[in-house]
């Protein structure tokens, strides 16, 4: 089977397409440099490769500097993704598509499920959630992963962020009043190549949006002060610098987040009897992975 993997320098998609070509799939993974998502010339010209499955895994989610930038947010968010789309339905084949928890305004009291109102704050939410209309109004067969609080081995996140604070400061300040569900990025490529080795399979699947995250709440603050701990014990630091809690208002950004963004994950374990990201597992297991530095 065929599938056209975009994004795969990403935190995600460099994981992904190792996953894909382990599990037998044909597969063209292409970075933003092989593969401008937002050309329409660009993404056309796959065509006479003919495709079975599109997985996209490009984004733009520099989250604060999309608020200054949102032409590119939106090129990329919302146009690649129609332009990704025209590809399929030209192939006639299906697509996978990672959106974010970033579409809700985070004023839930539970839990977010795949049929709540969306409303997002900033210019990266709304570009994401653009592009999830382009998929809702095409009348074409896609699978829509929202997920949250993305970490991996690649690329910018919290946790390496967090380390490298980590190891430059004694004492940090993190926020203590938004809460999410931390999300390993080699689970939701799992996720994706499980989907895909169903459609493989020739089983019927169920299309449109569906929640997959960490199987448990956390704030940023308690998520610093485990990843500290862990990283004490992998030797990734020293000691555990000491986080204080502070709230949003204590820590301006250009973006607006959500103070309550946990995705409900019951519809994907219902469908498709996927469990919900082991983010603690996964902390404990990245320090493993991690270039430990010398002192």
């Amino acid at each position: 089977m065929k599938v056209l993997m975009v994004g795969s320098r990403g935190q995600v998609g460099s994981l992904l397409s190792s996953q894909l070509l382990q599990a037998g799939f044909e597969t063209a993974a292409l970075n933003s440099q092989e593969l401008d998502i937002s050309s329409i010339e660009s993404v056309m010209s796959w065509q006479s490769w003919q495709p079975e499955l599109i997985i996209n895994a490009a984004a733009y989610t520099a989250v604060d500097l999309a608020e200054s930038e949102p032409e590119k947010a939106f090129q990329v968010n919302e146009a690649g993704l129609e332009n990704l789309l025209l590809l399929a339905q030209s192939c006639d084949c299906p697509i996978f598509n990672i959106s974010t928890d970033y579409v809700f305004d985070g004023s839930s009291v539970r839990p977010y499920m795949e049929s709540d109102p969306v409303s997002p704050l900033g210019i990266y939410g709304r570009s994401k959630r653009a592009g999830e209309v382009k998929l809702e109004n095409a009348d074409h067969p896609y699978i829509n992963i929202r997920t949250s609080w993305v970490f991996g081995e690649n690329g910018n996140n919290f946790v390496k962020t967090m380390l490298r604070l980590g190891r430059q400061h004694e004492t940090l300040n993190v926020v203590a009043d938004q809460y999410g569900c931390p999300t390993y990025a080699g689970d939701i490529a799992n996720v994706l190549v499980t989907l895909a080795e169903k459609l493989r399979a020739g089983e019927d699947l169920y299309w449109g949006h569906f929640h997959y995250s960490g199987a448990e709440q956390v704030s940023w603050h308690g998520f610093a002060q485990f990843i500290f701990q862990q990283a004490v014990r992998a030797g990734q630091i020293t000691r555990e610098p000491v986080v204080n809690p502070i709230s949003t208002e204590q820590y301006p950004t250009a973006a607006a987040r959500p103070a309550y963004s946990v995705l409900d994950t019951a519809e994907i374990n219902k469908r498709y009897n996927i469990e919900p990201s082991n983010w603690k597992i996964a902390v404990r297991e990245l320090m493993q992975k991690l270039e430990v530095p010398s002192y």
